[in-house]
């Protein structure tokens, strides 16, 4: 008898659901060798080789026949409170930061509850916080008048006595904006005044030109998402943390979906990260800004692009073509072309996403060569273009 697994006439039978062209979408970009993967922030600077060498003497000793952990390695979780310089604090590894905005609003929001933010920001946690019954708020902060950032003041007027957390992403994604110190005290203060949980997604911290941590003024109910992802590149190994108080870690290990600890294998790779960071990570800032100004350069060469926040604190660029009269999708689909992926902006909001592009950087120079080049003529192409690709 045939196996399920081999059934393939049986599987293209199945209807297809949004998830199933979702994940195959994705499947295809992955199975492309040659894709400039530009819309995703990961970072494809090669890794430095004690990484890759951590790595492989836990593939070749075969350490990964056990379960790490639960909470993760005790030298890595006092290696993020050592990079955070948060030593007060504790830590708790996760299956990538994703992991750990699932967890924390899963463990803090009940049915009723408000859940307020930006838009853009970053769309999952609200997904997360949705389906635990919370209501969700958005405050604007796309455009000029806003400064492309959160005030204070704005959000005071947008709690409740039903806030029970504020998600700020912090430098913001897509718009690479990051608070100032006095910034980052005026919204604590608003926090910390309405009894809330403060979630500062510190993901893009390292790419900032400066960057002031919200536990440091607010340690009881602010929960720091930490990522391995983007500074370090181990997007596919999947390990991040969530740092807090000892009693709100204390409460977030008692169900964790990853009981049984995150991958020893990221893991090992996350330590060594740490332990060559200050030699590895700024040669890959310095190219990471190189490649911004490339970018920018060529936009300001087309009458009409604008790059609104310039220089970015993250490692990625907005591009707005609005002006030009292009759908972003437009422009989106005319690069998939050419084996680049950049992003739309209604990935990350649909109030604001027809106005952009989001463009990665933290990439090869000659990626970011292939796409300046092309940049004129893929706005001729979305211009003549509709853009209806199916774009996720």
């Amino acid at each position: 008898m045939q196996n399920s697994f081999h059934d393939t006439d049986r599987v293209r039978r199945l209807p297809m659901r949004n998830f199933d062209i979702r994940n195959a979408h994705f499947d295809r970009l992955v199975a492309n060798e040659d894709l400039r993967w530009m819309g995703q922030n990961t970072n494809h600077v090669p890794s430095h080789p004690a990484v890759l060498e951590a790595m492989a003497r836990c593939i070749r000793e075969e350490g990964f026949h056990v379960y790490a952990p639960p909470a993760g390695f005790e030298a890595l979780r006092q290696g993020i409170l050592n990079d955070l310089g948060l030593p007060e604090a504790s830590a708790m590894v996760t299956d990538g930061a994703v992991a750990a905005l699932y967890h924390v609003c899963h463990t803090l929001l009940s049915p009723g509850d408000q859940f307020i933010t930006t838009d853009p920001t970053w769309n999952w946690p609200m997904a997360f916080a949705r389906s635990k019954g919370a209501i969700v708020k958005q405050i604007p902060i796309y455009g000029a008048e806003h400064g492309y950032r959160l005030s204070a003041e704005r959000l005071a007027a947008a709690i409740t006595p039903k806030t029970k957390v504020v998600y700020l992403v912090d430098p913001n994604n897509p718009l690479g904006t990051a608070c100032t110190p006095e910034e980052i005290a005026a919204i604590v203060e608003v926090v910390e005044k309405a009894g809330a949980y403060l979630i500062h997604d510190c993901t893009y911290r390292h790419f900032a030109y400066s960057h002031t941590l919200a536990a440091t003024l607010y340690p009881e109910r602010t929960l720091t998402i930490y990522s391995f992802s983007k500074w370090l590149g181990l997007a596919g190994l999947r390990v991040g943390a969530v740092v807090a108080h000892p009693d709100i870690i204390e409460k977030l290990a008692a169900s964790p979906p990853n009981n049984l600890g995150s991958s020893l294998l990221a893991q090992r790779a996350a330590m060594a990260g740490l332990a060559i960071k200050d030699e590895w990570f700024p040669g890959v800032l310095a190219q990471t800004r190189a490649n911004q100004a490339m970018v920018k350069a060529a936009c300001d060469a087309i009458p009409g692009m604008l790059v609104p926040v310039y220089p970015s604190n993250g490692n990625f660029l907005v591009l707005e073509c609005d002006a030009l009269g292009i759908k972003p999708e437009a422009l989106v689909a005319a690069y998939q072309k050419h084996s680049i992926m950049i992003r739309q902006g209604s990935y990350h909001t649909p109030n604001f996403g027809d106005r952009f592009v989001k463009v990665s950087v933290s990439v090869p120079t000659q990626w970011v060569e292939e796409f300046v080049a092309l940049l004129p003529a893929m706005v001729d192409e979305a211009r003549a273009g509709t853009g209806d690709t199916k774009l996720f």
